[in-house]
């Protein structure tokens, strides 16, 4: 039986139906913050010129998500889905859920493929918003005020 993992997704894939389409179910879908870091959409989308899809960078924030918890075959199909290793590394980090401390993967964008004044296109920000269900009030604000593209 495939090992579970947590996976720590602060992107599109916070749209459960969205992640469900790219590696099928998934064993459990929880609020998570991943404290140091901040949110950022300077991931160049080469199927709209101009527009960013979401990062992260070290920083004095923190990024609200939604922690997965799901088999490590699913893993590897979300490495092919999220463009690992050429365009978003993989890496462990420590996310706050359930007040404990969990070790979870989480794709970084590539220095290469990071370009700065780009913005989101609404479409791929409405992706983030689905998981609005288990983003605090704050977050959502912060999320529904992002300058879009279009």
């Amino acid at each position: 039986m495939p090992q579970k993992v947590f996976y720590f997704a602060y992107g599109s894939n916070m749209d459960q139906d969205r992640l469900r389409g790219r590696i099928g179910s998934f064993h459990s879908r929880k609020r998570a913050t991943l404290n140091g870091y901040n949110l950022v959409f300077n991931k160049r989308d080469s199927s709209y010129p101009g527009s960013g899809s979401a990062n992260i960078v070290r920083g004095e924030g923190r990024v609200e998500g939604i922690l997965y918890e799901i088999d490590e075959t699913s893993l590897k199909r979300l490495d092919y889905y999220e463009g690992f290793p050429a365009h978003y590394n993989r890496i462990e980090v420590e996310v706050e859920c359930e007040g404990k401390l969990l070790k979870a993967w989480v794709y970084v964008a590539n220095e290469n493929k990071v370009e700065e004044g780009l913005k989101p296109k609404r479409e791929y920000l409405n992706h983030l918003l689905k998981g609005q269900d288990l983003l605090s009030e704050e977050y959502i604000e912060e999320l529904q005020a992002v300058e879009t593209i279009d």
